[in-house]
């Protein structure tokens, strides 16, 4: 009878780690490591306590429910402010479709954004911002539920988002006797605006710079090479000035520029030079052979470059471009320096008011919060992206 080897499944072992594991193996781990670790536990606690200590009891929060709207959309008309609610209104039924279709990292965003709705609920705020959240919050929750497992409108949806950006400037601007000059947007939604701009215009004139500056005709590449450099070594405070002073004199005639395009053109024209670099540094990591190989099965360089070079580049340096993003993002809060109300402005321009006299804390903490979360979220997004890009893995 011929013998029979029975053979035993063994699983591999779990790496993973539980809470008190991990405090074990990273914070207790020696003698030393303990006593940093408690000493550290202390400082946190004499610092926080004091901090909480002023947040809960002695800081005044009533500036902030009382100019919600201010911090929100400045000094916008308040008898055409149904349009920034049909703008939001119309993100969140592109919003809760995009969830419904494509789940995922989609989806978490859209529950985190119905989160902070139902918290702005219940909060004191204004009775006009609490019913105007909670109709954005179901209009939300309905477009999530009519979107799901409608695979065939994805195009449509895609359409829609390339559409809503000229669609809302178009809202926020109005057309003939109610139009609403963009000098008088402000807040947290004239921030949104530069930064939406600054981001979408300055990352496919980022990638034709650093496409320039490795270009093999001398005249494209010095070009793009002054441009960047030039850029780079100029401050954006200073960029924001000439382009406030110095582009309405190139201006024929007429027409002029008014302040927040003026701001646009900077901010844009400022972070291409930077995003260049980024792309450029993605570019050169990928091996010359690549584009031999794609040329010797027939394909140009413009298509070599556009389908085999510039992905992987930009899958590269995803971490850095996103850090661009959010740079540009708090760059916005410079515009306050040539006379806009982003914000930052609209911070300064509440304290002005003796009623709030000598609560910079709690205004600017408030501010600071708003930039944190966006920072935090555009953080997030970048690093879901990577992971499923397999962003740093072999």
């Amino acid at each position: 009878m011929e013998n029979l080897t029975f053979t035993q499944e063994v699983k591999p072992p779990d790496t993973k780690k539980g809470p008190v594991k991990w405090l074990k193996d990273n914070l207790f781990n020696t003698w030393y490591n303990t006593i940093l670790t408690c000493l550290a536990l202390v400082f946190l606690f004499f610092v926080f306590r004091g901090v909480l200590t002023w947040v809960f009891t002695q800081a005044n929060w009533q500036v902030i429910p009382a100019n919600l709207q201010i911090f929100s959309i400045g000094p916008y008309p308040l008898e055409q402010i149904w349009r920034v609610s049909y703008v939001i209104y119309g993100l969140a039924v592109l919003l809760g479709l995009s969830a419904g279709i494509w789940n995922g990292l989609t989806r978490q965003i859209t529950v985190v954004i119905g989160c902070l709705g139902a918290i702005i609920l219940l909060l004191p705020f204004a009775t006009s911002i609490r019913e105007q959240t909670l109709i954005a919050t179901v209009i939300l929750a309905v477009s999530f539920a009519i979107g799901r497992n409608k695979d065939n409108w994805k195009q449509w949806v895609v359409v829609g988002w390339v559409l809503s950006f000229p669609w809302t400037m178009m809202m926020l601007h109005g057309f003939g006797a109610d139009t609403v000059s963009t000098t008088l947007w402000g807040g947290l939604l004239l921030t949104l605006i530069l930064a939406a701009v600054g981001i979408v215009a300055c990352f496919p004139l980022g990638v034709l710079l650093a496409l320039g500056r490795r270009s093999q005709l001398p005249a494209i590449k010095w070009v793009s090479t002054v441009y960047i450099e030039t850029v780079r070594g100029v401050p954006l405070i200073a960029i924001l000035f000439m382009g406030n002073v110095l582009l309405p004199i190139f201006m024929a005639g007429d027409f002029q520029l008014d302040k927040v395009i003026r701001a646009m053109i900077a901010l844009t024209l400022f972070s291409a030079a930077y995003m260049a670099e980024n792309v450029r540094g993605g570019l050169q990591a990928i091996p010359q052979g690549q584009v031999e190989a794609a040329q010797a099965v027939g394909l140009t360089y413009p298509k070599a470059t556009l389908f085999i070079v510039l992905p992987q580049a930009l899958r590269a340096v995803i971490p850095a471009i996103v850090g661009q993003f959010i740079s540009l993002f708090k760059d916005t809060s410079l515009v306050a320096i040539i006379g806009l109300l982003d914000l930052l402005g609209i911070g300064r321009s509440v304290l002005g008011n003796s009623e709030w006299t000598g609560l910079q804390a709690e205004v600017f903490l408030f501010i600071a919060l708003i930039y944190f979360i966006f920072t935090y979220a555009m953080s997030h997004v970048s690093q879901k992206i990577e992971a499923d890009l397999g962003v740093g893995k072999h």
